[in-house]
């Protein structure tokens, strides 16, 4: 009896977990909303654009969007997870998969979903 509430604690777990990363496969973009959809199609939830920002791209469990002289990496439900600097980043140039890519004068950098800038190289 105790192995049998200590299996069904553990699945309940791990169902929690993967309901909280939802994968994202798609973002439709209407004039007034953003709807963030899942891997089986599945509509996941709703953004209106005016709280969100303009879209830059999007990686497997998370976006970018650009607020005013920000980007906020938001996940699929659209809670900002870390705000960072445009000045700091420099333009958006791709988000692909779990790294952002962007371009800061004769500079590539390179970002993880948490913000983390993990690659620096020069673009000439």
């Amino acid at each position: 009896m105790k192995q049998l509430f200590t299996l069904l604690f553990l699945l309940l777990t791990l169902a929690v977990q993967a309901q909280q990363r939802q994968q994202i496969s798609y973002i439709e973009e209407t004039k007034n909303w953003y709807y963030v959809y899942d891997e089986k199609g599945k509509k996941i939830g709703g953004l209106a654009r005016s709280s969100v920002g303009e879209l830059k791209g999007w990686g497997s469990d998370f976006f970018v969007a650009k607020r005013h002289s920000f980007y906020c990496i938001c996940d699929a439900k659209g809670k900002t997870l870390k705000t960072l600097n445009v000045s700091d980043v420099g333009e958006i140039v791709g988000v692909t998969g779990s790294t952002i890519t962007s371009r800061r004068g004769s500079w590539i950098l390179t970002w993880n979903k948490d913000g983390k800038k993990i690659n620096a190289r020069s673009a000439n």
